[in-house]
């Protein structure tokens, strides 16, 4: 090819002149042509011209190309303003069989911002020749071919176009073959070789032939192909099967590649004639898939798993050719043996999907259908179910069984079965085939909620917030959805005349209960409740559970001072302490209860204050005041002393009382001691001699009414005694030596007994007084409501010490 454009080299440039025009169309349009395969730097164009510049100014305008991303095949001569080539173009390359070959790109002018269309087209020059990809053709021929018969010869390809590609072709000069050219639609053109008269193959065994094919360029290129004709023997005689039908009975799980057996056809010709090959005649289905046919040995072998159920029979036909194409046939029977291949199949014809629990024996669940594909014995089965399952399979048609229920099913026992089915054929060894349904067991409400414990026991201590959580019950209810959805109550009941609704309320949904009211231990120790469980269930079901719920007692009472009480009448209660009164003298006992119970009632009993310390003592548990040493004549006439009782609680609670103690051997004896007294001549003296006539009034205006007083201390110690008794419980539990128990409340410690007389023209005043009746413990009611504790005017108690005795005028 290069050699060929060196040669036409002037001819070429000559072209190249002519051809480089330019032609517009249209404004920013320019086209040109050019020819394939110049040299690097061709003349194209004078773009210079075209664009109305010089060619100096195609730099000053910043001309250039604008490629649109594929290889740059022109490029700009800045110097002659000339359109050149950038390479050797090659239009086989670039366009391959297109009749027309454009390549475009723009041209842009930069400071005018004009942008030129560029086309050229590349044209052809005949630089390939014909060439048919091989130098050599063999073609057989029996002589026996008839005259006129045809040979598609090779076909020769010029990638040129137009005249420069393949034009025609011609066959060398021959007595027996001449050339005959098919052209098609597209112009494709297609030799082929035509025998004129017939072969001898004894006269000319090869016939050696030239087929030339030739462009329409100039110069005209051509190719030549070498043509062997090879004369073959006269086929007279087909191939002979040694036995037209075969037969052969194999089982159906033979491995691929079991040799089945041998075809064997005969050719009584000789050499090619006589090599006899076999094939597969065309069959319908998948029997070519199934047998292997050796072409040459006759051997047929298995090329797929045989299959008694698709197939218990198979034909094969097979065809013997010889050499040149005569054949004959023959048939091939094989028939298939069963074998126990094929495990049983179980269909879920219908399938309930749940079954409610309250259904009885009996009641459908599946209706199942169970095949095998085999046959004879081994397509025989049974069908189970596995396991300890309350269901039965009970025949139906053909290989039909319904699943039924053998008892009445429990969704709180088991809410589903998963149900294997197992279908066994008879064959040997025998298949099996398992299957699984699940079986869901609807829910009935035929269980009651059941609380988790028999019965309850709560606890909450006193003066609780209102709306404190006391407790929570549980209730479990097996079923399931609404049946087991539960819901809480309590069962309304009156505590002590009011609602207990007022008491406790109930969470109907978390059984939590709440306390509507802050409890008082000394009201309410306890409340018995009745817990009402229910599900949702239609119609809905319940069950009860009784709790019972314990006040705890919370340290919120103060002690309460039973004795000595405070009189009503504004004056100071007296206790008697002779001056002749031992160490260790039982003077009083302070008695007070605790409302509380427990610790929180336990007392003890503390001396805060004493007008003469060290002279008397509190018990800690027994709450007596005694003595601590003997009474001396310069002790006070009057003792003061304030004795403190204390509970154990959290925090402890106390109580305070002040007793007043009178140091003398008896009353009169008092008396006695003020009477002789001097009455002092000063102002104040008179006045306490005035004050003296006044009490001896008083004293005699008490006397009218001392029937009046007593009847209202005998109301106030029945009073007392109701008190006590509702008290008794809460004492009852505290051992006797920490606190005074509960009989000692029904009377004071002391009685006594006196006298008054009282005379109007006298300053003296005659009291008479017996011994106190002293003891440990508490005497009788009935003591209670015959005396009283001594009641003195305080102003006859409060003489000073430093001041003279008052004397009788």
């Amino acid at each position: 090819m290069t050699n060929y454009l060196i040669r036409n080299c002037g001819v070429l440039a000559v072209l190249c002149t002519l051809l480089g025009t330019l032609c517009k169309t249209g404004p920013g349009q320019i086209r040109y042509s050019v020819l394939e395969e110049l040299d690097k730097g061709s003349f194209v164009g004078n773009i210079s011209k075209d664009l109305a510049l010089k060619p100096r100014e195609l730099t000053e305008h910043g001309v250039r190309i604008v490629s649109r991303g594929r290889t740059q095949l022109f490029a700009l001569n800045l110097q002659s303003g000339s359109l050149v080539t950038a390479g050797r173009i090659d239009r086989e390359e670039l366009c391959a069989q297109s009749t027309r070959c454009l390549v475009k790109f723009n041209i842009l002018v930069e400071d005018k911002l004009n942008i030129f269309e560029v086309e050229i087209e590349i044209k052809d020059i005949n630089d390939n020749a014909p060439d048919f990809l091989t130098e050599e053709l063999e073609i057989k021929i029996g002589e026996l071919t008839a005259p006129g018969t045809r040979f598609p010869l090779k076909t020769a390809f010029d990638p040129d176009v137009g005249m420069n590609s393949l034009q025609n072709y011609q066959l060398t000069p021959n007595d027996y073959f001449s050339l005959a050219v098919k052209i098609v639609s597209d112009g494709a053109k297609y030799p082929e070789l035509v025998l004129e008269q017939a072969l001898d193959r004894e006269e000319k065994k090869v016939h050696q032939l030239v087929l030339i094919a030739s462009d329409g360029g100039n110069p005209i290129h051509s190719t030549n192909l070498c043509i062997q004709v090879i004369v073959l023997d006269a086929n007279d005689n087909p191939p002979v099967f040694t036995q037209p039908e075969y037969r052969v009975s194999v089982q159906e799980n033979l491995p691929v590649g079991t040799w089945l057996l041998a075809v064997n056809a005969t050719d009584p010709d000789e050499g090619f004639n006589a090599q006899v090959s076999y094939i597969l005649d065309k069959m319908p289905g998948k029997i070519a898939q199934i047998f292997h046919l050796n072409s040459v040995t006759g051997d047929i072998t298995i090329s797929k798993s045989l299959d008694y159920e698709d197939a218990m029979f198979h034909e094969i036909k097979i065809e013997a050719q010889d050499g040149p194409g005569l054949l004959s046939k023959a048939k091939v029977l094989v028939t298939v043996l069963d074998v126990n291949d094929n495990a049983p199949e179980i269909t879920i014809t219908s399938f309930t999907g749940s079954v409610s629990e309250e259904s009885t024996a009996g009641k459908e669940v599946a209706l199942v259908n169970v095949h095998d594909r085999d046959s004879g014995q081994n397509g025989q089965v049974t069908v189970v179910v596995l396991g300890n399952m309350p269901f039965n399979l009970e025949k139906s048609i053909d290989q039909y069984y319904r699943l039924v229920t053998a008892r009445s099913l429990d969704r709180e026992q088991t809410s589903e079965y998963n149900i294997t089915l197992r279908a066994t054929d008879e064959g040997s060894p025998p298949l099996s085939t398992d299957t699984h349904i699940t079986l869901h067991v609807a829910d009935i409400n035929d269980n009651p909620p059941a609380f988790t414990h028999a019965s309850y026991s709560a606890y909450i201590p006193e003066n609780n917030p209102r709306g404190a959580s006391i407790f929570s019950v549980t209730a479990q209810d097996p079923d399931s959805i609404e049946n087991a959805h539960i819901t809480y109550a309590l069962t309304e009941d009156t505590v002590q005349g009011v609602p207990l609704s007022t008491y406790i309320s109930i969470n109907s949904d978390m059984g939590v209960l709440y306390a509507l009211r802050s409890f008082d231990y000394e009201q309410v120790r306890d409340l018995k409740l009745l817990v009402t469980a229910s599900d949702s269930g239609d119609p809905p079901l319940s069950s009860n559970v009784s709790l019972s719920l314990f006040v705890l007692d919370q340290n919120d009472n103060a002690p309460e001072i039973l004795y000595p009480t405070l009189p009503t009448d504004g004056s100071t209660g007296v206790e008697l302490a002779p001056r002749s009164a031992e160490p260790g003298y039982l003077v009083t006992k302070v008695v007070a209860v605790d409302r509380d119970s427990g610790q929180n009632a336990w007392l003890s009993y503390h001396l805060l204050k004493a007008s003469e310390p060290g002279l008397f003592m509190v018990g800690l548990h027994t709450g007596e005041v005694r003595t601590v040493r003997a009474l001396l004549d310069r002790d006070a006439l009057k003792q003061s002393l304030v004795v403190a009782v204390q509970d154990h609680g959290q925090p402890p609670l106390s109580a305070t009382v002040m007793l007043t103690v009178a140091v003398a051997d008896s009353i009169p004896d008092v008396l006695a001691d003020l009477a002789s007294l001097e009455i002092p001549s000063t102002p104040e003296a008179s006045d306490l001699t005035l004050y003296l006539v006044v009490a001896v009034a008083a004293v005699s205006c008490l006397f009218l009414t001392f029937v009046i007083v007593l009847l209202a201390l005998r109301l106030r110690c029945w009073h007392k005694s109701r008190l006590l008794q509702a008290s008794e419980g809460a004492l009852s539990g505290v051992p006797a030596s920490h606190f005074v128990g509960v009989d000692g409340m029904r009377a004071f410690l002391q009685t006594y007994s006196h006298e008054v007389s009282l005379t109007a023209d006298s300053r003296k005043s005659h009291l008479i007084f017996p011994q106190p009746n002293y003891a440990d413990t508490l005497i009788s009611q009935e003591s209670c409501e015959k005396s009283e504790p001594l009641l003195i005017a305080q102003d006859l108690l409060e003489a000073k010490g430093d001041s003279k005795l008052l004397q009788e005028k």
